[in-house]
């Protein structure tokens, strides 16, 4: 999943991108509203992380205009204010979730998933392809033969295909869930993790839709 990640302190927003990379996600951080902007202008995203408290302005401004021109991308609101006002302003401005600093960054994974869940209302983290089943948020895979293990770029692209079960999804969707701003993409990456992902859970699952894309389907 590719995500914004704007948060103008250095040393946390340092961890959090790094987390949450760790976690295969795309992450562009950029460290003021404007650049901000700029990027959900160019940019679709899986999510959005935000702060409120920015040098050129105030986290709501920023999610009431992205509400305003209908842009429905999942929020989640980072900040040290716990006032209610502040945690009911910004779930009425359009926000998805509120999490108050300092925080474990395993919360804000889970958090961050079941935020994307409900976006894609799928509320059950399960998926089952015949007799695979796909633990989204436990980030496991079991089949007859026991577990499947991947990679976190591996996990990337499933869930890319995931959410669009039965959809045909290009290459370059899936280079944007990889690669965030100023990444070097290699031109056979999707290819390389796509063999990957056939050899682990079943070639005749991941079809290839040549000149269009791939995807994920029953076996």
């Amino acid at each position: 999943m590719r995500i914004l990640l704007i948060e103008d302190d250095h040393i946390l927003g340092e961890a959090i991108r790094d987390h949450v990379a760790s976690e295969g996600h795309a992450v562009d951080w950029m460290q003021s509203l404007q650049d901000g902007e700029a990027c959900t202008q160019t940019v679709k995203y899986g999510l959005i992380l935000l702060d409120l408290r920015l040098p050129d302005g105030n986290g709501i401004h920023f999610l009431k205009r992205l509400r305003s021109r209908e842009n429905p991308v999942p929020v989640i609101i980072l900040t040290a204010h716990d006032q209610l006002s502040d945690r009911i302003e910004g779930l009425n401005s359009g926000a998805d979730d509120y999490l108050v600093k300092p925080f474990d960054l395993t919360e804000l994974t889970a958090r961050m998933a079941a935020v994307a869940r409900r976006y894609a209302a799928k509320p059950n983290p399960v998926l089952k392809i015949g007799d695979l089943e796909i633990n989204q948020a436990e980030k496991r895979i079991v089949d007859e033969t026991g577990s499947i293990l991947l990679s976190s770029r591996e996990w990337a692209v499933l869930d890319t295909l995931i959410a669009r079960p039965g959809a045909v999804v290009s290459k370059s969707q899936i280079e944007e869930a990889l690669y965030a701003f100023g990444s070097e993409i290699e031109s056979n990456t999707v290819e390389v993790y796509i063999s990957r992902l056939r050899k682990k859970i079943g070639k005749e699952r991941l079809i290839t839709v040549r000149g269009v894309g791939y995807s994920i389907g029953q076996a």
